[in-house]
């Protein structure tokens, strides 16, 4: 990964879900780096989305990793369906388990890379335990549930202190953002490494998006 780019994740929440095999490959040979899948249970967050069987079916669609962010209750149940259904990196939220712990243990014994993130009103504290323990960090700026939502600017801190908390402890740690991202709003977040973006990629054109996106870091 060029230190001066961003990775790219465009999300498929944004995505033609009648012809979702199509906009995969569209959006690789424009340059996507991660394909990336938001989950939702309808309880920990108000919207529903879709299971392991859609991981399952764009697996061998994909050849990018599939970033899985699973906005569900007790994630603990389903991460083994998800990492059998083909998630290459699987990240759950601190506010929805009592087990954070061994569930990121039990993402990465099955084989997938953990990850761990937080909503915009939830302390970075709250998070700074498990950094050792995962491959990947999300950071929302919007609130979890739907697309299309305003970049949230006062969550640059946090990138920016959890950009610095990694490189003193010298942890081998990703900083994902999620929620408004587009060539603006990307530009704030120099700190982080991958960018998650649904509406900028799939309502422009794809390969321009993602280029925009990825020169935003430099």
């Amino acid at each position: 990964m060029s230190k001066d780019q961003f990775l790219v994740a465009p999300s498929i929440l944004s995505a033609d879900f009648a012809k979702l095999g199509e906009e995969i490959k569209a959006i690789e040979a424009a340059g996507a780096d991660w394909i990336h899948v938001d989950v939702m249970d309808g309880h920990f967050v108000p919207n529903l989305t879709i299971g392991a069987p859609v991981v399952k079916a764009l697996k061998p669609v994909s050849t990018k990793p599939l970033d899985v962010h699973l906005m569900i209750e007790k994630p603990e149940r389903y991460v083994e369906d998800f990492v059998k259904a083909g998630a290459d990196y699987l990240t759950i939220h601190v506010e929805a388990t009592d087990e954070v712990e061994s569930t990121l243990k039990k993402i990465k014994d099955l084989g997938a890379k953990p990850g761990i993130t937080l909503r915009p009103k939830t302390p970075l504290k709250d998070i700074v335990r498990y950094l050792d323990q995962v491959n990947l960090v999300l950071v929302m700026t919007v609130e979890p549930g739907f697309g299309g939502q305003s970049f949230m600017s006062d969550q640059v801190e946090k990138i920016n202190e959890l950009s610095k908390y990694i490189k003193e402890n010298d942890l081998d740690v990703l900083i994902e953002v999620d929620g408004g991202i587009n060539d603006q709003t990307a530009r704030e977040c120099k700190n982080a490494d991958v960018l998650v973006a649904g509406s900028y990629v799939f309502k422009n054109d794809y390969k321009v998006a993602i280029e925009k996106l990825k020169q935003a870091k430099g």
